[in-house]
């Protein structure tokens, strides 16, 4: 117990004359206070009552346990097992009834494009066959959505990232972020097939040629054939990476999300 007081006053005394400008604050504390020790006078000084609580703490051995050193390497295999996680769950999350149909983050709409051609069927009395199409649309992303997890992960794996403490101390989504932006046009390059497989499936020709025969036979209109391919495709990556966004912020905040020690080891309370 003597040895532990000596070593505490020692460390003290030691920071407060470091200090020194405080010295006589700590002076007059004990003067003022009915504290019987100079330790616990001086612990209503700030700057001393900091130091105090600091030594106290290595002596009691209560000091919080502190964060693993994290190599680069450990933090790039962790962001991209919380993108490989959060395309799971996305693609899990997107490829059922209507997550895409009900989903206002994730709905895929008529075709800016032909905007004036979704308006003139609709005067024209085939707002049924219009809601169809577009309904067919977001059946065939989620019918890709299935087959969307190897595709993404392929991309994720062959990412390449140079420095992994960017990302990591970035935005709540800077991994998806980086994802997108350096993997986008590969990534649709391989997406595309399933999505063409998708489209077939779910039929959306069938609802997209009686709605253009229709209107391209009115006088005067520019004639609408846009590549329903190419846009499912798009606007089905752009949803699910919404989704990846949201795991990502999900993961850096939420432990419980936090689904394998590694995860756990990068992205834990610090």
């Amino acid at each position: 117990m003597k040895t532990k007081i000596a070593i505490t006053l020692s460390i003290i005394l030691c920071s407060i004359f470091t200090y020194s400008q405080n010295w006589g604050n700590v002076l007059k504390d004990a003067a003022k206070s009915s504290s019987t020790t100079v330790i616990d006078a001086a612990k209503t000084n700030t700057t001393a009552g900091k130091v105090i609580t600091g030594v106290e703490s290595v002596l009691n051995g209560t000091l919080p346990a502190a964060k693993p050193s994290l190599t680069n390497d450990e933090v790039i295999n962790g962001l991209k097992e919380a993108l490989n996680v959060g395309t799971n769950n996305s693609s899990g999350a997107a490829s059922k009834v209507d997550g895409y149909l009900k989903n206002p983050k994730l709905f895929i709409p008529w075709p800016a494009e032909a905007k004036d051609m979704r308006e003139k069927l609709i005067k024209m009395g085939m707002q049924k066959k219009v809601t169809e199409f577009e309904t067919s649309l977001n059946r065939a992303a989620e019918e890709a959505a299935k087959k969307a997890a190897p595709v993404f992960k392929d991309a994720v794996t062959g990412m390449s990232i140079g420095d992994g403490f960017a990302i990591l101390n970035g935005g709540d989504t800077a991994a998806t972020h980086y994802l997108r932006e350096k993997t986008f046009s590969p990534l649709k390059d391989q997406f595309m097939p399933v999505v063409k497989e998708a489209i077939n499936k779910v039929k959306v020709t069938s609802y997209w040629t009686p709605l253009a025969t229709a209107y391209n036979k009115l006088p005067g209109v520019k004639k609408q054939n846009p590549d329903l391919n190419d846009y499912v495709c798009t606007k089905a990556i752009n949803g699910l990476m919404a989704l990846i966004a949201d795991e990502e912020a999900k993961i850096r905040k939420d432990p419980l999300a936090q689904v394998t020690d590694l995860l756990k080891k990068v992205f834990g309370k610090k």
